[in-house]
């Protein structure tokens, strides 16, 4: 018996109704393995307390009808069916009542393919569609959607991520209520709006998405807008800066940093363009303020450390030209390390892809990992000072004295052996820094 069938039997024997129901019933219907999955039932809290004993229960929803029930190691969140408040701050309930109508439970959910409920042999209870929803491929708001994205305009994000994640076009009243009603999403925490951001970015269908919401983006990033139908004027770009961005989105590793560098690689063109006497469009320096547009709103979206200095790093350098040479590449490696350089050259390989396709460079691209790959067995790794075999403490015991002498011959060897003149050992380096004196 699966995990989920054990919780709903014990409701089951406790003369409860459970059924799965959301997002675990929707991926099973499209023939894939749920994440997880998540229970609803007319039990009261307190009766699940009593229901679920014998089991390790956490109880931080148990307010709001929630408890997560441990069983066979894997959480399951069980929901007392209910029917929500006004949202008078246009992100929460101000109160919970429970009920006990499934349907009525599933009438307050966003989007009709996540209003299905489940037995566990398999019988979907489906009031509003959702079903033929799934079939069509589409992305419906259930009821009224001015009425659900005012009750939680963080919906209207999840509407786009839907879209991306499953390739769904979104319903046409669906796509008006939340153009409508974007002014809502400034009462959606930053942190919120992030999380569905680098879903959207990581979904199938994002340049889709991303050329036809592009002002529910620019409701959390602005300078989306002046992207919309931007000329580049340039021979090397046969689209407008938007549909550009949307395809190097699309183009990179589907990792949240990579497509967020893509989002934000060439944001700063509208602000740096100029036109030569042929006609022919510039952008000196869009990439140092595409790097300050990245870095402001990642900042404003409480973006993690982590994922703020890769992105910055990424849209930083995405723009510099492509090594033409290992002494090129040693130099790189030297600077950013492996895992930094290899990531560049995937930024620059999903720009190029999004330009015209007379320019595109893969063969340069792929010459680069190449020589990369043969620097760091050649020299066994060692481009960064970490991977040195001596470090600063054994040149003071060599009698150097501490301070910023100590990193200019760190550097000194770290050249050394990356060239090849030294081999990465440390009985050879420590004589060669004993022969410098």
């Amino acid at each position: 018996m699966k995990h989920y069938e054990k919780v709903i039997a014990c409701l089951h024997d406790a003369g409860k109704e459970g059924y799965l129901v959301g997002g675990c019933v929707r991926d099973q219907l499209l023939g894939k393995v749920p994440h997880d999955y998540d229970v609803t039932t007319n039990a009261l809290p307190e009766e699940m307390k009593e229901i679920f004993s014998d089991f390790h229960l956490i109880e931080t929803g148990l307010k709001h009808g929630t408890v997560t029930v441990m069983c066979d190691g894997e959480p399951i969140e069980v929901t007392t069916y209910r029917v929500d408040g006004s949202y008078s701050d246009g992100r929460h309930p101000d109160s919970v009542c429970f009920s006990k109508s499934l349907i009525e439970d599933l009438k307050r959910r966003d989007f009709t393919v996540n209003a299905m409920a489940m037995t566990v042999n398999g019988e979907v209870v489906d009031p509003f569609g959702g079903r033929e929803d799934l079939k069509n491929g589409v992305i419906r708001a259930v009821g009224d959607p001015y009425k659900r994205f005012e009750e939680d305009a963080l919906r209207i994000l999840r509407a786009v991520r839907f879209s991306s994640v499953l390739g769904f076009p979104i319903e046409e009243t669906t796509v008006k209520a939340a153009e409508a009603l974007l002014e809502k999403l400034t009462l959606v925490s930053r942190e919120r709006c992030f999380i569905e951001l680098k879903k959207t970015l990581c979904g199938k269908s994002v340049r889709s998405v991303l050329t036809s919401h592009p002002r529910i983006f620019a409701a959390v990033i602005p300078e989306i807008l002046p992207m919309i139908g931007f000329d580049q004027m340039n021979p090397h770009h046969c689209y407008d800066l938007l549909t550009h961005t949307a395809i190097a989105v699309e183009s990179a590793p589907c990792d949240p940093i990579f497509r967020l560098a893509a989002l934000f690689h060439d944001m700063g063109k509208p602000f740096t363009q100029s036109i030569d006497e042929q006609g022919i469009a510039h952008y000196y320096g869009h990439a140092a303020t595409s790097t300050r547009i990245a870095e402001q709103r990642l900042l404003e979206l409480k973006s993690d450390k982590h994922t703020l200095e890769e992105v910055v790093f990424l849209v930083k350098h995405h723009d510099a030209p492509p090594e033409s040479d290992r002494e090129q590449i040693a130099k790189k490696l030297r600077r950013f390390g492996e895992k930094r350089l290899k990531a560049l050259i995937s930024m620059r390989r999903a720009d190029n892809l999004a330009q015209s396709s007379e320019f595109y460079r893969k063969e340069i691209h792929d010459q680069c990992i190449v020589w990369i790959d043969e620097l760091l067995l050649e020299q066994k790794r060692c481009f960064t000072l970490k991977d040195l075999a001596v470090n600063g403490a054994d040149l003071i015991k060599e009698g150097y004295k501490p301070g910023p002498s100590i990193g200019v011959i760190l550097e000194e060897l770290l050249i050394a052996v990356s060239e090849g003149r030294l081999p990465n050992k440390r009985e050879v380096l420590l004589i060669y820094v004993k022969n410098r004196k």
